[in-house]
């Protein structure tokens, strides 16, 4: 379960709240990645023979240093995750450089949004760790007691959603407003989609057993364990059912049948993509090396989701108090707090506060935002409203626009006419785009900071 926790640390800030519709701008704001960036660096010095005790310092950024447990600890996040994946994984000592250097370009961002005198106060961090119990389906208490099993610090953990929010807040401001999509741009990207014929906007669901290799086996035992997974790959298509399969031979997760979950072809390792590229729904590949071991496929979904033919719209009414000089953010969730304590006692009328103290275009309308497609409001607020029921209230819940308390009133599933398709292609185009723009940013403002290796991380 905790593994959806870490992918979102890494990924760089989870999904979170939005703009409401026409009346007050709400637009998507897309995860962070990972930019490369220049290097000005000396040469690395080779790593000491005798393993390090005591924690030490592995590089500088600008000033600032980045130590050995931080690295530990960001691998102790991710190395779960990598596992769950079933994909091939990187060598260890790999994977340690790549942690190191996306430390490093945190870091340069970390300092800059700290030049800007961007902050997260703790009523944001609180939210975040709400979110994360949320998504994870547990409350606040149990989260924490499920981090601290593996080893995850809350002071570190905390520290990570504060600095995810902080880097996501100066990408809105740095890189976001470069960021225009054009008519012309709609209509070309259309054109592309109607003559489409590759694999561009797949969506695929595997199944995995997984024979591991272990590392240093002889020639003798890899083509013994190749002979398993042949074995394995012979009954699946015979017949056999998978998820046995699965549970007697596989290496990797044996959760749900060894399915490793419906997404975005891009993310699943390229070598599976093309092993199964020619392979219907329900067909077996394999068995396919890699470095993890011999992986047998089976294909259990596949479907576009470039132009999606029908959406889930959502239909909230919200009630915003905008944070400033007058009131700062701590007074307005409590505010808004009250309110919600107020409806749901019956003593007071969401619509009626809403036209009252509101501070949203929407106010006339008592909040309502009308229906809204998917990601047409700001992460932090779709988040919440997502994870609402129909008639439900969330609590206080900030944003850049201030601090909205959103309703759900209802949900329906739609066929996108010709105007909704523009502006599902609109969004797609604005995400490529915000991800290129993105990039160049972050590797422009990494060649600007200087980078000192010191020993390497173990």
């Amino acid at each position: 379960m905790l593994q959806r926790v870490l992918a979102l640390i890494l990924a760089g800030l989870m999904t979170w709240m939005a703009p409401p519709a026409l009346a007050q701008g709400l637009r998507p704001s897309p995860q962070l990645g990972a930019g490369s960036g220049l290097l000005r660096v000396p040469t690395p010095r080779p790593a000491s023979s005798a393993p390090r005790q005591a924690d030490y310092i592995v590089a500088v950024v600008n000033s600032e240093p980045i130590t050995n447990n931080e690295v530990q600890a960001r691998l102790k996040r991710i190395e779960p995750q990598l596992a769950q994946q079933g994909g091939p994984i990187a060598p260890h000592n790999v994977l340690v450089r790549q942690v190191l250097e996306r430390l490093i370009t945190e870091k340069a961002q970390l300092q800059q949004a700290k030049e800007l005198g961007l902050k997260v106060d703790e009523a944001s961090v609180d939210q975040a760790e709400q979110n994360v119990a949320r998504q994870n389906q547990v409350d606040v208490a149990t989260l924490r007691t499920k981090l601290a099993g593996q080893g995850i610090e809350l002071k570190r953990f905390r520290d990570e959603l504060r600095n995810q929010i902080l880097l996501s807040r100066l990408r809105e401001r740095e890189v976001d407003p470069q960021v225009k999509v054009t008519d012309l741009d709609v209509d070309q990207f259309l054109h592309e989609q109607q003559g489409s014929t590759d694999g561009s906007g797949l969506e695929i669901n595997l199944a995995q057993v997984l024979v591991v290799v272990p590392e240093g086996a002889s020639d003798a035992q890899v083509k013994a364990l190749q002979a398993r997974a042949q074995q394995v790959a012979d009954r699946a298509r015979a017949g056999d059912d998978f998820a046995a399969l699965v549970n007697e031979y596989s290496g990797a997760s044996r959760g749900n049948g060894g399915q490793m979950g419906l997404r975005d072809a891009a993310r699943y390792p390229a070598l599976f993509v093309e092993a199964t590229r020619n392979a219907p729904i329900g067909g077996v590949v394999g068995p396919v090396r890699s470095g993890a071991g011999f992986h047998i496929l089976k294909v259990i979904d596949k479907q576009r989701a470039d132009m999606p033919a029908t959406v889930t719209q959502s239909h909230a009414r919200h009630i915003l108090l905008r944070t400033g000089a007058q009131m700062s953010e701590a007074q307005a969730r409590e505010r808004l707090a009250d309110f919600r304590k107020r409806i749901l006692a019956k003593q007071a009328d969401f619509a009626t506060l809403a036209r009252e103290y509101s501070q949203d275009g929407s106010a006339r309308e008592g909040g309502d935002l009308g229906w809204s497609n998917p990601g047409q409001y700001v992460p932090e607020f779709e988040s919440a409203m997502n994870s609402l029921a129909p008639g439900e209230i969330s609590e206080p819940v900030t944003s850049r626009f201030g601090v909205h308390l959103i309703q759900l009133l209802e949900r329906r599933d739609v066929k996108l006419t010709d105007a909704q398709k523009r502006e599902v292609a609109r969004n797609i185009l604005r995400e490529k785009k915000l991800e290129e723009a993105y990039a160049t940013w972050a590797q422009d403002l990494r060649g600007r900071a200087y980078v000192e290796y010191r020993d390497p991380p173990q």
